[in-house]
C-alpha cells in the first residue's frame, strides 16, 4: 500500500480528496490534515509515501511547506491557480491537479504515484504474494516465492527470479523493497536480500543458494542469520 496524507484548509475539498483516496484500492489514508503546520507535527513522528497537497494556505503554503522537509514524500499539488503548476513540478512534484477536478484525473495522478515508486501493492482480491516492478518502461508482474535473491547495484536492483537467466532491473532502493518482501527474505549484506527458502549451504562468511550461487555474509547481519539457522538446526 501506498501511505498518503492529505492536506487541504477548506473542509469541503479535504473531505472530496479523502474520498478520492478511499476509492483507490492502493492507497492507504495515514491522516487528513487542515494546514501545512498539522502535517508537518504528523511527518515528525510518522512516515508516508506521498502527500497530497493544496498550495494556497494560509501561515505556510503548500509549496513552501514541502520545500522545507528534509527528506519530503512524492508530492502531487492540488490547487485552484494554474499559475502554481510550473513552481510545482521545480520542486519534483509527480502531479499537479487543478481544482476541481475528478476522480478520473485523480486516479492518473495515483497511478504516477505508484509508477514512480515501482514496487506496488496488490488490488483488492489479488495475491498478496506478487508485487510488480517497473523495469525499461514495462511494469511486470513477480511472484514473490520465486525471487531467488536481490543485489544491489547503485540506485537499480537486480531482482533474480527462478527459470529467468537475466535478472529483472528496477530503479528502487534496498530499503523500500526489504519493507515489501516478506518475512521468508533476510538481507544478509548490505547489497544482497536471499529468499531463506534458497539456501543450501551456509558457512562462516558465504551462503550458497541453489544453482550454486554463492553470495557474501557482511559482518552486521551474521547474527541475524546464524539466529535464523539456529531455529532450524538439528544436531549437538
Amino acid at each position: 500500500m501506498i501511505r498518503c496524507i492529505a492536506i487541504d484548509d477548506e473542509p469541503l475539498a479535504l473531505q472530496q480528496l479523502v474520498a478520492y483516496i478511499r476509492q483507490v484500492p492502493f492507497l492507504e489514508l495515514a491522516a487528513q490534515c487542515q494546514s501545512a503546520l498539522e502535517a508537518r507535527d504528523f511527518l515528525e513522528q510518522n512516515s508516508v509515501d506521498a502527500i497530497f497537497c493544496d498550495i494556497n494556505m494560509p501561515d505556510l503554503n503548500g509549496m513552501d511547506f514541502v520545500e522545507s522537509l528534509t527528506a519530503p514524500p512524492l508530492v502531487v499539488f492540488t490547487t485552484a491557480y494554474s499559475e502554481y503548476a510550473v513552481e510545482g513540478f521545480n520542486v519534483n512534484a509527480v502531479d499537479y491537479l487543478l481544482k476541481p477536478f475528478g476522480l478520473q484525473k485523480f486516479q492518473r495522478a495515483a497511478n504516477r504515484l505508484r509508477e514512480r515508486l515501482s514496487v506496488t501493492a496488490p488490488v483488492a482480491g489479488e495475491d498478496d504474494s506478487v508485487i510488480f516492478l517497473k523495469t525499461d518502461h514495462r511494469v511486470v508482474k513477480v511472484s514473490i516465492p520465486d525471487i531467488r535473491y536481490v543485489e544491489a547495484m547503485s540506485e537499480y536492483l537486480k531482482v533474480w527470479i527462478d527459470g529467468q537467466p537475466k535478472p529483472v532491473i528496477t530503479l528502487l532502493s534496498m530499503k523500500k523493497m526489504e519493507e515489501r518482501l516478506p518475512d521468508y527474505f533476510m538481507r544478509i549484506h548490505r547489497s544482497y536480500i536471499i529468499n531463506l527458502n534458497k539456501i543450501q549451504e551456509v558457512n562462516k562468511n558465504r551462503v550458497t543458494l541453489d544453482l550454486n550461487t554463492e553470495l557474501p555474509i557482511g559482518d552486521l547481519y551474521k547474527d541475524n542469520l546464524q539466529a535464523y539457522v539456529d531455529t532450524k538446526f538439528l544436531g549437538k
